[in-house]
C-alpha cells in the first residue's frame, strides 16, 4: 500500500512537471494590432514635422500562462533591419516564460517593406521609435496589463531606437500616451549618431549588450557614448561580451558568423545632429548620405548560446529589480 501511494505520488508529480515544460515559450493568448503611425524621414522626427506619410504597422501581444502579477508588465521587443526574426521569437519565450507579456513590433510590413539592410535610406532609422510611442499609446488602454512596467528591448537598428527612445527630447516631442517606458534593453545598437540633447534621458536605466567582435555596429561606437551619459548621472550600463558577433542572440544564427550580404553598415561613419534637424557626415562636414565612403558593405552575423545565456540572466535580474 505504502508503495503504491508513492508509485502514484511520482507520477503525479512527474506529470505536472510534464505539463510545465509543455508551457515553456506558450502563450496563453495572442491579440494583433494594427498602430496607426507616420513614415518619416530623419529629418522629419529630429524637427518633429507631422506632416508626413501615414501609415498602419502591425504587433503581436502574447500573453503568458501564468502571469506574475494581475496586471502584467509587457516587455517590447523591436527587430533589426532584417526584420521579425529567429531571436524574436526566442525572447518572446523567454519572457513569456517568466510571466511577462511580450508585444512583437513589426515596422517592415504595412510599409511594404521585408529588409533594409541592403539600402538603409529605404526607411529612417527613427522611425522605430515613433511606432513604439504609437504602440504604448494603445496598450496602455489594455485592463489587463501594468502600463507602468512597459519595458522596450530592441535589436541593432531596434536597438538603436531602443536606446534612443529614451532620450527626454524625443518623448516630449512624440510621446503623447503619458507613459514612459520603465526601462530600455538595446542589444548591438549603433551609437555612431549624435543627436542635440542626447546626453538628457527620461531618466528610466538603460541596460545595452553588445559583443566585442560585432562588425556591423561596433562596440567602440558605444563606449564613448555610455561614459558621456554616465558623466551626466544618467542610468545606463553596458555589458560587453568576448565574442559576440552581431545579431548573436539569434538561435538561428551561424558559427562561425558569416557575412550579411551587401548589408550597409556605418561602422566608419561619424553623423552629427549639429543644427536640428539635420545629420552632418563628421568627415566630410556634408549632409550624411548612405551613399557616402564611410558606408561600408558585407558586416557578419553570427550567434554567441554562451553571450546570450548570460546576457538572459543580466536581463532576469534587471527586469525582477525593475519590477518588484
Amino acid at each position: 500500500m505504502f508503495l503504491k501511494f508513492w508509485f502514484f505520488a511520482i507520477l503525479f508529480l512527474t506529470s505536472i512537471l510534464s505539463q510545465a515544460a509543455d508551457l515553456i515559450g506558450i502563450s496563453a493568448r495572442s491579440e494583433i494590432y494594427s498602430i496607426p503611425s507616420l513614415t518619416l524621414s530623419d529629418q522629419q522626427f529630429l524637427l518633429g514635422d507631422k506632416n508626413a506619410k501615414e501609415v498602419n504597422v502591425g504587433g503581436i501581444l502574447r500573453f503568458p500562462p501564468t502571469p506574475v502579477s494581475p496586471k502584467i508588465p509587457v516587455i517590447f521587443l523591436i527587430h533589426g533591419s532584417s526584420g521579425m526574426g529567429a531571436n524574436i521569437d526566442f525572447w518572446s519565450n523567454h519572457f513569456l516564460e517568466k510571466g511577462y507579456a511580450t508585444f512583437s513590433l513589426d515596422a517592415f510590413t504595412g510599409r511594404g517593406l521585408t529588409v533594409v539592410g541592403p539600402n538603409q535610406a529605404s526607411l529612417g532609422r527613427l522611425n522605430m521609435i515613433l511606432d513604439s510611442y504609437r504602440a504604448i499609446e494603445i496598450l496602455a488602454k489594455h485592463p489587463r496589463l501594468d502600463s507602468g512596467k512597459f519595458v522596450m528591448m530592441g535589436f541593432s537598428r531596434g536597438g538603436q531606437a531602443t536606446l534612443f527612445a529614451s532620450l527626454k527630447r524625443f518623448n516630449d516631442t512624440w510621446n503623447k500616451s503619458g507613459v514612459e517606458f520603465a526601462a530600455h534593453i538595446p542589444f548591438y545598437a549603433d551609437c555612431g549618431t549624435s543627436y542635440i540633447d542626447d546626453l538628457k534621458t527620461t531618466g528610466k536605466p538603460i541596460q545595452m549588450h553588445h559583443g566585442k567582435s560585432d562588425d556591423y555596429n561596433p562596440l567602440s561606437s558605444c563606449k564613448p557614448y555610455v561614459s558621456k551619459l554616465k558623466t551626466e548621472k544618467q542610468s545606463v550600463e553596458l555589458y560587453e561580451y568576448d565574442f559576440g558577433p552581431h545579431a548573436f542572440d539569434s538561435p538561428l544564427g551561424t558559427t562561425p558568423p558569416s557575412v550579411s550580404k551587401d548589408a550597409q553598415t556605418v561602422r566608419n561613419c561619424r553623423i552629427e545632429e549639429r543644427s536640428k534637424g539635420v545629420l552632418v557626415n563628421a568627415e566630410t562636414n556634408q549632409e550624411f548620405k548612405y551613399t557616402d565612403s564611410c558606408v561600408q558593405l558585407n558586416p557578419h552575423v553570427g550567434k554567441d548560446e554562451d553571450a546570450t545565456q548570460k546576457a538572459a540572466i543580466k536581463i532576469d535580474a534587471f527586469l525582477k529589480e525593475i519590477f518588484k
